[in-house]
């Protein structure tokens, strides 16, 4: 019998492909509505990706880059919270509008975790706004034990915060939990939390070195759509689909 109890998952670039085509666009609607001409373009937010955090990118581009309009720290403190309020509104929008679909495999493989009877989590950076957004719309039909969110801790990934609390919360141990991750900084967290990791890589990710995954693929994989492709781990009869059961044996 698997000692597999839970399945944690990551959400930006792991539930929806969100990053490129809805955070860095909502940042830049943001910044044209605050009357700012910076532009955050493709390869220079895979740059800010590796700070953790909206409100963090921002305070990490005025520092480094600066504003289009000079500001001291007390005004782009008191900015970054007001526009990081306002880019959520705008990324909920995308999200609840249905232009950002979910990543292939994705719902069925949640679907096989609840029917596995294993629990449920979001682990995530983002706000908890724009995490509600995704839990009550195109995954409203899926049980969530806990959604973990946005500065619910203090550190943030790499930081390893997040997954030790949702252990805590749910009274697991790490060898219990299968972690969903895409990225280095999400890796580096639950591994850090002692957890078993499947890498999902997508556009910004699959550059980066996520060798220390257990498992990476490209997608989950659908049988009647995007199949995944296996880069690193051993599943059994693999055909392009990756399905909880065989994690469960493998990490099992």
């Amino acid at each position: 019998m698997s000692k597999i109890k839970a399945v944690f998952f990551d959400q930006d670039g792991v539930i929806i492909d969100t990053e490129r085509d809805g955070h860095r666009v909502s940042f830049n609607m943001t910044f044209k509505e605050f009357g700012f001409t910076d532009e955050w373009d493709v390869e220079y937010y895979h740059e800010l990706l590796q700070v953790g955090g909206g409100k963090e990118r921002m305070k990490h581009h005025w520092k480094t880059k600066g504003f289009s309009k000079p500001m001291t720290e007390e005004e782009i403190d008191s900015l970054v919270k007001e526009m990081h309020k306002r880019k959520t509104a705008l990324f909920v929008e995308l999200i609840s509008t249905g232009k950002l679909p979910l990543r292939p495999g994705l719902h069925r493989f949640m679907k096989e975790v609840m029917n596995a009877g294993l629990k449920l989590a979001i682990c995530t950076t983002s706000n908890e706004q724009a995490a509600k957004a995704v839990t009550e719309g195109p995954l409203s039909d899926i049980k969530f034990d806990i959604v973990l969110a946005g500065d619910v801790v203090e550190k943030k990934k790499p930081d390893p915060a997040i997954y030790n609390l949702a252990l805590s919360k749910l009274g697991l141990s790490p060898d219990e939990v299968i972690v969903v991750e895409d990225s280095k900084n999400g890796l580096a967290a639950a591994k850090a939390a002692g957890a078993n990791v499947i890498v999902t890589t997508n556009h910004y990710t699959e550059k980066e070195d996520v060798s220390a995954g257990d498992v990476i693929v490209s997608c989950l994989g659908d049988a009647d759509g995007e199949k995944a492709e296996l880069r690193k781990g051993d599943i059994k009869n693999f055909d392009g689909v990756v399905h909880v059961k065989q994690l469960m044996e493998l990490f099992g």
